[in-house]
């Protein structure tokens, strides 16, 4: 059995990108961190909805990625996917910045966590090396899912656009933001949706073994906010 298998990675195919498109909920706001700061500070459901979603688009990516790899099955294709995957994870650390800061803000007020989060945004850690990963991973998994034609030009443009996505900590919405997303919508989720109608009906067995799993799960993940 391949991992990720067709209905995880056809779900991720359409629920990533999808997902990440929540980063247009905070084009109302300026860009850089104290203007996002300040937005929390006024709107904090939106805020904090707009960042969930885009946290959540890069975590279920990393299923959409492996998948596409796997159907493109070359070399290039192999060193795109570990890129993009690296630029995944560096996304996520940044997430975990942007979660802290909102904390600070609640604690501190808008103005201590903007000083606060100024002070220490140049430090340097582990993904501050791995930066190029997030631009140049979605650059050559496009070519290679263009010279393996996995996809055509146009969806293989559209899959490269991923990389001009803004980059770092409390970023908010700008024009390549859409363009980005509207791309990553246009090159995988037509694939998702190819994914999920060749795979075989669930049977009933199928179904009924899923009801109990995703209760667990879910019960699970309310245990887990408690500790």
């Amino acid at each position: 059995m391949r991992f990720p298998n067709g209905w995880v990675g056809g779900a991720a195919l359409i629920a990533g990108p999808v997902l990440l498109a929540g980063t247009l909920l905070r084009s109302p706001f300026h860009f850089f961190f104290p203007d996002q700061l300040k937005a929390l500070h006024e709107h904090p459901e939106l805020v904090r909805a707009a960042y969930t979603a885009f946290l959540a688009g890069n975590v279920v990516l990393w299923a959409a990625v492996a998948h596409l790899v796997q159907r493109i099955g070359t070399r290039w294709a192999a060193w795109g996917g570990v890129l993009v995957t690296v630029g995944l994870f560096a996304r996520t650390f940044h997430a975990g910045v942007d979660q802290a800061a909102f904390n600070a803000t609640g604690q501190l007020g808008v103005e201590r966590a903007t000083a606060l989060v100024a002070g220490g945004y140049g430090e340097l850690h582990l993904f501050s090396a791995l930066s190029f990963t997030i631009v140049l991973g979605w650059f050559v998994l496009a070519f290679a899912a263009y010279r393996a034609k996995a996809f055509g030009l146009v969806r293989s443009v559209a899959l490269a656009t991923a990389g001009l996505l803004p980059l770092g900590v409390l970023k908010g919405t700008e024009p390549l933001s859409v363009v980005g997303t509207a791309g990553l919508c246009v090159a995988l989720v037509p694939l998702g949706v190819r994914v999920l109608r060749e795979l075989p009906r669930p049977t009933r067995k199928n179904v009924l073994t899923a009801v109990p799993v995703a209760l667990g799960l879910g019960a699970l993940a309310v245990l887990s906010t408690l500790g």
